[in-house]
């Protein structure tokens, strides 16, 4: 991809750290709703739980997932995300369809096939996508001109339920319950409705298995070939106490090297570990990649026990991320997993006068390579 000019963001990210937002999961259990709520009157007659299907309550409780993204703009979020962290057919499979495993079966490349191709998923994938698109992109428009300050939407794009990289049968090591053309094909259909939604940027997040995010990245690709529009793209990984990735077990560096070819606006880690324990490993990214670095950790290790599920409160997070700034580690922050807007009010205050991390632009590559490298 060429550049003619900079993203409006990218200017930011020069000038200042930009704060992203916190969980939207977390939130929404501080609203207190029950199955009923998320099931509404559309989906009444559903056969399975639906409640942990945090992505659907943009379509029944547009009202309160609305309440949120004004929430986090108003505690100081530059970046909101949508609320489509499980919004593909893949993922909203497990709401929607029987578990063939339940009645002596299993999951395999030809159960995923017929959720790629069921209409009914098809279309609530695209409506979810869509909707929380529009949902972002009126409240960050709002408070972006009642305060003069640009906002912007980030579509999510998660890791979904299956993996790539692992095979779930002990005996058979070379299994794959779905394939990379399956997992692409559901992605295509995420980015597509996030970007007519009016999404400013994608953001490939919370990456366990690496194989799984080259899937989302290559289907990013694909629809910027095809359908003539491109966005900036943001990358974000869940390491381990080790610092690699939770299944496909790449190191912070070796992530980095996957993945660098997308040129990407911003690398950098979230949810998995509580700041103390992402330190080395943000550090270590930090050295080691030159675009933009974005972290957003979990507010510490779960705490059942905690109003918001895990140990820190908002003033625990905001020395944490000023840590991180003073030690010229990043360039965005937020939070992750038990972070409500609370967190994120104390993250913006505490970060506010922070310069941002310098990085150096790597030199532009030849226009063949780099041409071949945007469709590895």
């Amino acid at each position: 991809m060429t550049k003619t000019q900079k993203h409006p963001l990218e200017k930011i990210l020069e000038s200042r750290i930009a704060i992203i937002d916190g969980a939207m999961g977390t939130t929404i259990r501080t609203y207190g709703m029950a199955e009923a709520d998320i099931r509404g009157e559309r989906f009444k007659d559903s056969q399975k739980d639906l409640l942990n299907n945090g992505d659907l309550f943009s379509l029944t409780q547009p009202d309160m997932i609305c309440d949120i993204h004004r929430r986090f703009l108003e505690a100081g979020a530059d970046i909101i995300e949508t609320n489509t962290f499980g919004a593909t057919s893949i993922t909203q499979s497990e709401f929607f369809v029987d578990d063939p495993r339940e009645h002596g079966g299993r999951k395999d490349p030809a159960f995923y096939q017929k959720i790629i191709e069921d209409p009914f998923l098809n279309n609530l994938a695209w409506e979810i996508n869509e909707q929380s698109a529009r949902q972002c992109r009126e409240w960050a428009d709002r408070v972006g001109n009642a305060t003069s300050r640009q906002r912007f939407v980030a579509g999510a794009i998660g890791p979904l339920t299956v993996s790539l990289s692992n095979s779930p049968d002990a005996d058979d090591a070379g299994f794959r319950v779905v394939t990379f053309d399956q997992v692409k094909s559901a992605y295509i259909q995420q980015i597509r409705a996030l970007i007519a939604g009016g999404s400013d940027l994608l953001l490939v997040e919370t990456i366990f298995d690496s194989l799984n995010a080259k899937a989302a990245l290559v289907a990013i690709r694909e629809v910027f070939d095809q359908d003539g529009k491109e966005l900036p793209v943001m990358i974000s990984a869940a390491v381990g106490r080790g610092g690699e990735t939770l299944i496909s077990a790449q190191t912070t560096e070796a992530f980095w090297n996957a993945v660098q070819h997308v040129k990407p606006l911003s690398v950098g880690l979230n949810c998995s570990l509580g700041p103390d324990l992402m330190y080395p490993f943000l550090e270590e990214l930090s050295e080691k990649a030159n675009v933009a670095i974005s972290c957003y950790p979990n507010a510490g290790l779960p705490n059942p026990l905690s109003e918001t599920g895990f140990d820190l409160g908002p003033p625990d997070m905001a020395r944490y991320l000023s840590d991180f700034a003073r030690g010229g580690l990043i360039n965005i922050a937020g939070g992750c997993c038990g972070n409500t807007p609370e967190h994120i009010a104390a993250i913006a205050k505490a970060l506010e006068g922070q310069p941002p991390r310098r990085w150096e632009t790597a030199p532009a590559a030849e226009s063949q390579d780099s041409q071949i490298e945007s469709r590895a």
